[in-house]
């Protein structure tokens, strides 16, 4: 088996070392002995063929309470420390990926011409929308210390570090860790809204504000350099969104007033950093010569840049304080000259760097003065506008209530083309709808209060209306006479999101009929995005039969929204795991539909993966390069559409897939009562993980659980069931049949090779003996048949999967992935086996001890952790 790269080998075995030495320290010998023989025990289970994990379990079931919680501790830090020393090595492979990037360019230059490639670059616009992460399970106290780990390990590759510098690096590595040692690693606060949001600016105030302005500057060389056409000033391939505050749909907790404090906390917080840069820029500007034009601004002035940026930075401030205020509740006049668009702040930005090039000072003027324009361009003046999304259903009953209120019967149980002709007519009408009062349920006057909201900002710091589980043209038209009769005065794109999959194959007859409709068109103004849902599509049809509909419903919203030229963005909903339609960027993109991307795309980026992209400015650099070499291959170089005995063979497998899928998750009389005694789905309550609820309602079985702890629970048990459920029966029905067509569509069709790739990567991290073990310790008698069948698909989709691929393992084709997954199974397997034990404790007795309960807890971060993703 290959090994890991020397570089983070020996990261991994510092940092172990590190840690060994703080448990040795702070819980005593006997603790750290028996850390060293569970971890061994661990290791020899994984170095034999089949190795027996009764001396483990027996271990493990022998250890005194006292010692299970911090014996726990020490391997899910492990397991974050390893997760650590993965990030530094592959934020620091930067120059690869500059290369990557320089070399696609001169690709596309060749193949394209350099005139084509600079117009396609220039239209770019990749939409990055920050979401929380209901199962985010690290602290984010805990995060900064990780991020600090990542700087100094990366400090320490530096060639000519002296002696007492390699002592100082490694003495502050283990301070570090002692500090993570010494805190708490479980929060025991479920965050608000409002800490989210937070949360959400602290990564653009960390990482993004330093990393968007370095990586246009170095797509700006690159193009000046090999295409001769350098990047506009006002060039932003990046825009950044947010659902942190936005996002209502199942979360009570997210109410018009915190969207109100969310929205003022971003303008406050924007301020805060633009305050920044002009006072930075103010002690930068020091020359004296100006162009004409600002020399008639300041006639007398022998600094007249830093008088500039000083009344800039005094209208930044002033605005700052406001929203400041505004957001603690007090009720204060805005000021004259309030910041309301990012004019106000590009303005004498634009000026200084217009005076700067005519006196012959380019360098000053394409330095940090650059770097704040193209912030601007980025982050707006509220850093994430912010998304409103709200369930398509609460819209229903606000309007039923009102059509009951004015005795125009009950619009509820209207016909769809008696909704239509009504919302049109009152959309056209000059006359208000609403009453002044009228008697109205809290969940209506909430979904009013929230459009007033919306109606009063500044267009600028929202973005888009998403409405959950769109179903019918009206669902849109409903949202958009809302939104008039709160007041609106400009048209707030509106968006569908097709999440299930009756949505998607309904997706495209709704979008028809709504680009048929004279007012709707003038309304978008023939802009259209709409959203695909892949957690909810792959929860209820299982994620091969939802990923082909997601494809289908795509290919044929880009062929209406040409047949009716109209420009279509497609939002993907994507989360970080396979299961919710997570994966490598490249792979995703590669396989979308020819013609879907188009230099324009919108993706969501969750919690977790926000981190682990985003959270330190080398990663994000890296990302962002990959966002946009992703985009311009999509763009310039799309797959060819399926040949048509492809698409014949993945509609069988489908089918085959949806079957196999929904015979055991709504037609096996044990499934619910075997997942929720299998899993710890029921204790996953016990975290304090986000502000939103597990369920979309207070009852209800697993199809009212979210998509995210539906993912998160089984991927605790390791059977990682909702990726790849009834994808066997499809794989085996094509392979019997007709395996030309299917060696075929694995060789030559990216989208099924992709599918494939994530498919391979979510088995190699199952594990059936470990799940076995659960079910041997958690699940009634009655119920095990039902384990061991699912256990069976797996391991006979192993071996499909194996014959496939024409390889003897898992995972041949990556054997970093393969070397780190074993790297990290010893610390994860014993955190399984004791997390079982832990959950027969906490059912079977009415208590269990607080420091038992944390270390069940831990077990589902050192968990998450091991396997690299949550929900």
């Amino acid at each position: 088996m290959s090994k890991l790269p020397e570089t983070l080998r020996e990261n991994v075995r510092l940092l172990g070392e590190l840690l060994g030495e703080t448990i040795h320290d702070h819980e005593g010998p006997e603790v750290f002995a028996k850390v060293e023989s569970i971890r061994q025990l661990g290791k020899a289970i994984n170095s034999a063929q089949n190795g027996d994990s009764a001396p483990l379990v027996t271990m493990l079931g022998e250890l005194d309470d006292k010692d299970i919680l911090p014996i726990v501790r020490g391997f899910n830090q492990f397991l974050n420390l390893a997760n650590i020393a993965d990030l530094e090595y592959f934020s620091s492979a930067e120059s690869e990926r500059e290369d990557s990037l320089k070399a696609m360019l001169l690709e596309f230059a060749d193949s394209h011409g350099k005139e084509r490639l600079s117009e396609v670059i220039r239209d770019l616009r990749i939409e990055l929308v920050l979401t929380a992460h209901p199962t985010e399970v690290t602290r984010r106290t805990l995060i900064r210390k990780y991020d600090q780990i990542v700087n100094t390990l990366a400090d320490r590759q530096r060639g000519n570090l002296l002696t007492f510098e390699q002592d100082k690096l490694r003495g502050r590595l283990h301070r570090l860790v002692e500090e993570i040692w010494s805190t708490d690693e479980i929060r025991t606060e479920r965050p608000t809204a409002i800490d989210e949001a937070k949360w959400g600016f602290a990564v653009i105030e960390n990482s993004l504000w330093q990393a968007v302005p370095d990586f246009v500057r170095h797509l700006d060389r690159l193009c000046c350099r090999h295409l001769g056409q350098c990047l506009p000033t006002d060039l932003q391939p990046f825009r950044f969104y947010s659902w942190m505050g936005g996002d209502r749909d199942g979360n009570p907790n997210v109410t018009h007033k915190v969207t109100r404090q969310v929205l003022l906390l971003g303008r406050s917080m924007a301020a805060e950093l633009y305050a920044r840069d002009t006072q930075s820029l103010g002690g930068d500007l020091s020359m004296y010569e100006a162009n004409d034009e600002l020399r008639a601004l300041y006639p007398d002035s022998v600094t007249p840049y830093r008088d500039l940026m000083a009344d800039l930075r005094k209208r930044i401030l002033a605005t700052g304080d406001w929203a400041q205020a505004r957001f603690q509740g007090r009720l204060v006049e805005a000021p004259e000259d309030l910041i309301v668009s990012r004019n106000d702040l590009l303005e004498p930005l634009m000026l200084c760097y217009r005076s700067l090039n005519e006196v012959g000072l380019p360098h000053i003027a394409n330095g940090p003065v650059m770097d704040t324009i193209r912030r601007i361009h980025a982050f707006g003046i509220n850093l994430v506008p912010l998304d409103i999304r709200q369930d398509g259903e609460r819209h229903v009953k606000a309007i039923d209530e009102l059509t009951q209120y004015l005795d125009l019967g009950s619009y509820r149980e209207w016909s769809e083309e008696q909704r239509q002709a009504f919302l049109l007519e009152q959309l056209t009408s000059k006359r208000p709808l609403l009453p002044a009062k009228w008697p109205m349920s809290d969940e209506t006057a909430e979904v009013l209060a929230t459009c007033r909201v919306v109606a009063n900002e500044p267009e600028e710091i929202l973005s888009h209306y998403v409405i959950s589980m769109a179903q019918q043209p009206s669902d849109v038209l409903v949202v958009a006479l809302l939104l008039k009769e709160c007041g609106m005065q400009w048209a707030m794109p509106i968006v569908p999101l097709f999440e299930t999959l009756d949505d998607l194959d309904r997706a495209p007859v709704v979008m028809e009929k709504l680009w048929q409709l004279p007012w709707y068109r003038e309304y978008c103004g023939n802009k259209q995005t709409v959203m695909i849902g892949y957690s909810d599509s792959a929860k209820d049809a299982g994620k091969l039969s939802a990923t082909w509909a997601q494809y289908k419903a795509q290919e044929k919203l880009v062929a209406l929204a040409e047949k009716y030229e109209t420009k279509l963005v497609l939002f993907h909903g994507r989360g970080g795991t396979i299961g919710r339609g997570g994966g490598p960027v490249e792979k995703a993109m590669a396989s979308q539909p020819p013609g879907s991307v188009k230099g324009k795309i919108r993706v969501t980026e969750q919690g977790e993966m926000i981190r682990y992209k985003f959270g330190l400015p080398r990663q994000a650099f890296n990302n962002l390069s990959i966002y946009v070499a992703a985009t311009l291959r999509s763009t310039l170089s799309p797959h060819a559409a399926p040949a048509q005995e492809w698409r014949d063979m993945i509609e069988r497998m489908a089918f085959k897939s949806l079957e196999a899928y929904r015979s055991v998750v709504r037609g096996h009389p044990h499934f619910v009562p075997y997942f929720r005694s299998l899993t710890p789905e029921q204790e996953l309550g016990l975290l304090a993980l986000g502000s939103r609820p597990a369920k979309r309602k207070a009852t209800g079985g697993v199809e009212s659980l979210r998509a995210i702890p539906w993912v998160f629970a089984w991927t605790q048990v390791r059977l990682n069931l909702p990726a790849w459920l009834g994808t066997r029966q499809a794989l085996e029905y094509a392979l019997n049949e007709h395996p030309a067509i299917l060696a075929d569509m694995v060789s030559n069709w990216p989208f099924f090779s992709s599918f494939l790739d994530l498919l391979e990567m979510v088995i190699g991290k199952a594990d059936g003996p470990i799940c076995a073990y659960y079910e041997q310790q958690l699940v009634p008698a009655e119920y095990h048949g039902l384990g061991q069948q699912l256990r069976a698909d797996l391991a006979a989709l192993e071996v499909l999967m194996n014959r496939i691929k024409q390889q003897k393992d898992l995972l041949s084709d990556e054997p970093l992935l393969r070397q780190s997954l074993s790297v990290r199974k010893p610390y994860v397997d014993p955190l399984n086996y004791l997390q079982a034990e832990l959950l027969k404790r906490h059912r079977s007795s009415d208590a269990i001890s607080p420091d038992l309960e944390r270390a069940l807890k831990v077990t589902m971060a050192g968990i998450a952790a091991g396997m690299r993703n949550t929900g």
